[in-house]
């Protein structure tokens, strides 16, 4: 049992200046003052204060069995690390295939999602890949779904040169598999869509809307900022009421011109149809006009706070409203209302405590010390 003592909330919403008890990996109670075990030592006491605490954030989208080889061999991005996921305030990641669904397998990707949980932090996973007939542990989308517990949806891609190029037809069989195998098992079933910078923009899913029941909170396009046309499709999206996902630039200066696209999305939109993701440890390419590979590089989860902080501190977005791109809304999508990215009692104990300048500075993963005064506590076997 511990006791996060003068923590000044923000659940995302704005709390105050409060007291947080911990037992096990849940949230017990929150209150103005929680006084009655400061004599029992063994109930330990961590003092915030008054700096900012809010909830542990949610990737669910990063390729933790690494991404890339658009360029070979030699282009294959490595594994991700969970030290560098924990030390950027990730406390739940879902998991999935990129461009390569060879040699990136699904089992490797459930074997890892496995070890992740019992390391202490949450992870799942989406079956499936960028091509058609879709990778699956089973043979079929619905069944994975359904039977394994690790898998909460499906990927896909569309309108992008290395995809299947995928017509609406196809995705509605996709995403209603997902969906039914989700309904089955009680869980998201939703299918997370990459987006790439085909001319086709969301023209699949929009077709998939209006000529099929799969509800359209079932559908995430992500990568919606990789060009303005794409994105004004993301915003009509939106408003539609569906959901996009961002992805977080690599850089400060990338950072700062997507933050530029948030704001007028929320000013369109609001602030509740929106989640932002790393696409941690999958290649970032480019390409030429001919569509020919001239660079790549990776990501980490390291962007997410990174425009986090842009977004408050250069662009004036409330912080209770830019979390919620990495807190209620992903765990909304991932049917984990209530557990996930909130601070709340009944809530699971992911928890970040930031610095006086915004910075990640402790992080409690499922009631666990991950990160302590910027030191990385909870690391990989092999770390």
């Amino acid at each position: 049992m511990k006791i996060i003592k003068h923590a000044n909330i923000f659940s995302p919403a704005p709390l105050g200046i409060k007291d947080i008890l911990i037992e096990g990996e849940k949230i017990i109670r929150i209150a103005d003052h929680i006084d009655e075990y400061d004599a029992i030592d063994e109930v330990e006491k961590i003092d915030a204060e008054g700096r900012t605490v809010v909830p542990g954030y949610l990737d669910i989208h990063e390729h933790i069995t690494g991404g890339g080889g658009e360029g070979g061999p030699t282009t294959r991005v490595p594994e991700s690390q969970l030290s560098t996921i924990v030390g950027a305030g990730v406390t739940t990641v879902v998991g999935l295939l990129g461009t390569d669904g060879i040699s990136r397998s699904l089992e490797n990707l459930l074997e890892k999602t496995k070890s992740y949980n019992e390391l202490g932090i949450t992870c799942f996973m989406l079956t499936g890949s960028y091509g058609l007939p879709t990778v699956t542990l089973t043979g079929d989308i619905e069944r994975d779904v359904m039977l394994f517990s690790q898998i909460i949806g499906v990927k896909t891609s569309m309108s992008d040169h290395r995809s299947s190029n995928m017509t609406g037809e196809e995705l509605i069989r996709v995403a209603t598999a997902s969906r039914r195998g989700g309904l089955l098992a009680g869980k998201a079933g939703f299918t997370t869509i990459h987006m790439g910078d085909g001319p086709a923009k969301l023209d699949p899913l929009f077709y998939a809307v209006e000529h099929a029941d799969v509800p359209i909170t079932k559908y995430l396009p992500t990568h919606m900022t990789r060009n303005p046309d794409l994105f004004e499709d993301g915003i009509r999206f939106m408003k539609m009421g569906g959901y996009i996902d961002i992805t977080a630039g690599e850089t400060l200066e990338e950072n700062r011109e997507t933050a530029d696209m948030l704001v007028h999305a929320f000013q369109e939109a609001g602030y509740d149809n929106m989640s932002m993701t790393s696409d941690g440890y999958g290649s970032m390419p480019k390409f030429n006009e001919k569509k020919e590979l001239i660079g790549l590089t990776y990501s980490t989860p390291r962007s997410l706070h990174q425009l986090l902080k842009v977004l408050v501190q250069e662009k004036n977005v409330p912080l209770e409203e830019g979390l919620k791109l990495l807190t209620t809304t992903p765990a909304f999508l991932i049917n984990m209302k209530g557990i996930k990215g909130t601070i709340a009692a009944g809530a699971d104990a992911d928890i970040i405590i930031y610095d006086e300048d915004m910075n990640v500075d402790t992080v409690y993963a499922r009631g666990k010390a991950a990160v302590v005064n910027k030191e990385v506590f909870l690391k990989g076997k092999f770390e």
